[in-house]
């Protein structure tokens, strides 16, 4: 078996053209069973496994997969509990057109950002073999984002604030609003709120400059000082990633001080339960000493009770996946329900 065989030598083989063993790749409607079987039975003996990929997506101008772009660690889209409902209804589209999915992480863009990070996430993008392109987790600057436009990719993404592209959406500072004014009628005046840094690892602090967060983070902060009231007093404090260590890191900032908080609303579920977790570890009940709650109603909330903003994680997905390929889907910006779902981990505050 020869490791250097080429579509010119099984074409030799069989005695047809290069063209032919071709089409037995890329049109095989146009070939007889006969003639296709022959030839791949010739690469097979050779030791010839098709065109290359990339090779092959140039000729047809079409890759056969989206991307899905994320500002994150790869292994994040497999654990958090938001991502893995978004890849599942996106997945359930892609898997309706024969479409595969190519999961594309990237560093953050922020201010001062590194240059030659900033460069290989470009060439990332650029290198991508991909018809498309949804965009999970990424800032509005995004020297990426200007890639998928040049490259005449079609995009479709989770944010108001990214001007390209189709989106789907949830109003995040209405849902919040919602759910500061239900903490406001229960009486809470002093509100902690947990967030997501955005970035791996960091010493828990306080928030006092929010323009680094990501864009939802920023806008639920928003719309809970908007519900709460202007006489209600706010802390945001963070723990780092959006992980249930980050939550309990995050929470001790705002139970370990003399005018601890009496709720405490996080910016996720996942923090939230770290926010449980904390108080249980200092003998505090949820909804009996302090009120929690959360964000997104993933399927593990219900089972402790939290009381949480629920959006349609999945069908978030399945509309991205639409918007890249369902040529009959014509909507270009869309915009979610979303309903507090009120559960034990919270209740009036004990005076």
């Amino acid at each position: 078996m020869s490791s250097g065989a080429t579509m010119k030598s099984v074409a030799a083989a069989v005695g047809v053209s290069m063209s032919t063993v071709s089409n037995a790749y890329n049109k095989p409607d146009q070939l007889s069973a006969d003639v296709r079987e022959r030839i791949f039975a010739a690469a097979r003996d050779l030791g010839y496994s098709g065109p290359h990929a990339a090779a092959r997506s140039l000729r047809s101008r079409r890759a056969g997969a989206i991307g899905l772009l994320l500002t994150e660690q790869l292994s994040y889209a497999f654990s958090d509990p938001f991502a893995v409902g978004l890849l599942a209804g996106l997945s359930e589209i892609a898997e309706r057109t024969r479409t595969g999915l190519l999961l594309i992480p990237l560093a953050r863009y922020e201010p001062g950002a590194d240059e030659e990070t900033m460069h290989e996430s470009v060439e990332t993008m650029r290198n991508a073999v991909v018809d498309g392109v949804v965009g999970y987790c990424v800032d509005a600057g995004h020297p990426a984002l200007e890639v998928i436009s040049h490259r005449g990719l079609p995009f479709a993404h989770t944010e108001d604030h990214i001007a390209a592209g189709r989106r789907v959406l949830i109003d995040e500072a209405e849902a919040m609003r919602g759910l500061g004014e239900y903490l406001a009628r229960l009486g809470h005046t002093h509100i902690a709120m947990v967030v997501d840094s955005g970035r791996a690892t960091t010493v828990p602090h306080e928030i006092t400059d929010a323009t680094a967060l990501y864009n939802n983070a920023r806008m639920r902060m928003q719309g809970l000082r908007e519900g709460i009231g202007a006489d209600a007093r706010l802390t945001v404090v963070s723990g780092g990633h959006n992980s249930v260590e980050s939550g309990i890191a995050a929470a001790a900032v705002a139970l370990d001080r003399r005018d601890r908080p009496t709720a405490i609303a996080a910016g996720g579920d996942v923090l939230a339960f770290g926010v449980i977790e904390a108080m249980r570890q200092r003998g505090l009940e949820p909804g009996r000493d302090i009120s929690v709650t959360g964000f997104d109603d993933i399927p593990a909330a219900e089972s402790i009770g939290l009381t949480t903003v629920r959006q349609p994680i999945r069908e978030k997905g399945r509309l991205l996946g639409r918007m890249l390929l369902d040529p009959s889907y014509a909507e270009d910006r869309v915009v979610l329900p979303t309903e507090l779902v009120i559960r034990s981990s919270t209740g009036p505050m004990r005076s």
